[in-house]
């Protein structure tokens, strides 16, 4: 596995000369941190509970006698009227159940934003006998619609899936954090991405816009659409928290913590915007290590629970948290730690575990480290564990 810094300054040296900055004009990310420490100190130890509360509730909706809900919430429910179900992608494949009511219409257009380039439908009833689907042409890449005979009356369940996820074959994804200001230009990136017709998604570890806004969210979104033939699954990060209301990120893009497989690869997003996990997150979690333990895991989040250098506050506001965390991952033999927050490319290891912090999508990066903007790319057999992580730099 590769893991060496790419750039000639050693990483005490590089936190010497940055003066332990996470970054130029980052002060926001430290103020953030800094909160949620008086928080703890106060009293107030759950920051992130509303948003684990709120998790639960992605991927559900009713209206026009339908009620629908996305299995393990991944994917959010955008429009759910006047016979047309539409859903933002969270995976490379999910499952959403409808129940028809009796006097519910039949001709529905279901439409999948995010969703796998090669992805089809398969839509059953109850009794599993296969509804009528006919595929619409593309608008984009990621982009896929169909228009679904539902049957009132009945539970259907409709899956959204590449044709091979369920292989166990080696594969390749990205994984990338920390565009925030950058969201202008990060179409740049998207075209070194595109370039390899290896990578299969994009896998993001928070920090997606600067502020957090429905309209930077709306915009990213689209431009993501528009550049990217792959999608991009992501967690928020803290960027993700400065809004008047958070919840704009899971109404839009989905939960904020999530777990999916592809090809038998496990891969769980955590909701760590906060510097730290909240008790709903973590209880999910345990489930997720426990149902992977024997197989490939990949585990991102945010803000990594300890900061590789340790002298800029990168990690999470409570130390013993961060270790009893990071041991709970190490002794369930995740395979795997991305983290983003610290906008700079780190290798390093956490109790074991192959830990990278990528956070170069294009916020103000570190002083004088020569890495700039970049993702990483991952090559991975489950048969075999992660094969490679390689950083590609788009700058």
């Amino acid at each position: 596995m590769s893991g060496t810094r790419e750039d000639a300054v050693g990483v005490h040296e590089a936190a010497r000369i940055r003066g332990g900055s996470v970054g130029a004009r980052s002060w926001r990310g430290v103020k953030a941190l800094g909160v949620a420490a008086a928080l703890l100190s106060m009293g107030c130890v759950r920051p992130s509970e509303d948003r684990a509360v709120r998790d639960t509730r992605v991927g559900q909706a009713q209206a026009d006698a339908l009620t629908v809900e996305v299995e393990g919430g991944l994917a959010s429910v955008r429009t759910l009227a006047s016979g047309t179900l539409e859903l933002w992608g969270q995976a490379p494949v999910f499952t959403t159940r409808v129940t028809a009511g009796a006097d519910a219409r039949t001709d529905w257009l279901f439409t999948v934003h995010n969703a796998m380039p090669d992805a089809a439908l398969e839509a059953v009833d109850e009794s599993g006998t296969p509804l009528t689907v006919m595929a619409l042409p593309d608008a984009h890449p990621t982009m896929k619609a169909w228009r679904v005979a539902l049957r009132p009356g009945t539970t259907m369940r409709l899956t959204v899936a590449p044709p091979d996820w369920d292989t166990r074959e080696p594969f390749r994804f990205a994984a990338l954090a920390d565009v925030q200001e950058a969201l202008s230009k990060v179409g740049d990136i998207y075209a070194r991405l595109n370039q390899d017709p290896t990578l299969r998604f994009i896998f993001f570890a928070g920090d997606l816009t600067e502020f957090g806004t429905r309209e930077q969210l709306e915009e990213f979104q689209q431009r993501l659409e528009a550049d990217s033939r792959i999608p991009l699954y992501a967690t928020l990060g803290n960027h993700e928290t400065f809004t008047d209301d958070a919840r704009e990120y899971q109404r839009l893009v989905g939960r904020a913590s999530q777990h999916f497989t592809f090809r038998g690869v496990h891969f769980s997003l955590v909701d760590s915007g906060s510097s730290t996990v909240d008790p709903l997150v973590e209880e999910a979690l345990d489930g997720w290590l426990e149902e992977a333990r024997d197989a490939v895991h990949v585990v991102a989040m945010h803000i990594p629970p300890l900061d590789p250098i340790g002298v800029r506050g990168g990690g999470f506001a409570v130390r013993n948290e961060a270790a009893g965390l990071v041991g709970k991952m190490a002794r369930a033999g995740v395979d795997l730690t991305l983290y983003g927050h610290i906008h700079s490319y780190y290798s390093y290891s956490n109790a074991g575990i192959p830990a990278f912090i990528s956070g170069g999508g294009g916020a103000i990066p570190e002083r004088f480290d020569g890495v700039g903007r970049h993702f990483l790319a991952v090559d991975v057999d489950p048969s075999v564990g992660v094969r490679d992580v390689g950083l590609v730099r788009v700058d």
